[in-house]
């Protein structure tokens, strides 16, 4: 079977944040489709959009999968009901896990219910700074920048990003 490299970003800013997010990448990670490759630090991130919440804690993982996006995008939506999220919460508000494909290989997608880069992404630090972490260098398929040169011209003041210690291995 052919295998693909996708970078996810999780993030969770309800009860035990960080165990939230390793639940997600361990649960990935456990199935025969996919496989952890890489993983960056963890981040404590100002909300984005809906600032009446708690803060979150972000993480990003590169895998390598044999899952096409729209199978792969079904299983992070199962492992995070799986986890506790309902749909029925306040866009961009809080949840228990948010799992999003952010890139995978370079594809482009657009769809009703995948996009392929994520549409946001180059608009929130709490993405491309873990995205740093595992490969400075990807290109966004789209904008055809590199994500470090993305990140670089953020405004880092209006969206706080700052290494969250924790004992998750």
């Amino acid at each position: 079977m052919e295998s693909h490299i996708a970078y996810i970003c999780l993030g969770s800013n309800m009860g035990s944040r960080a165990e939230n997010c390793m639940t997600g990448i361990n649960l990935l990670d456990e199935s025969e489709e996919s496989s952890l490759l890489a993983r960056s630090l963890f981040y404590y991130t100002e909300p984005v959009d809906y600032m009446d919440q708690d803060w979150f804690v972000n993480i990003a993982v590169k895998i390598e999968t044999t899952l096409d996006p729209f199978q792969l995008i079904k299983k992070l939506k199962k492992i995070e009901a799986d986890s506790g999220r309902t749909s029925d919460g306040i866009r961009f508000g809080p949840r228990i896990l948010d799992m999003d494909i952010i890139l995978y290989d370079a594809m482009i997608i657009d769809s009703k219910d995948l996009i392929i880069p994520h549409p946001r992404m180059h608009e929130r630090c709490f993405v491309l700074k873990p995205l740093c972490d595992i490969d400075p260098e990807i290109v966004h398929p789209l904008l055809g920048k590199k994500i470090n040169d993305l990140l670089d011209n953020l405004n880092n003041e209006e969206q706080k990003v700052i290494p969250y210690k924790c004992s998750q291995k």
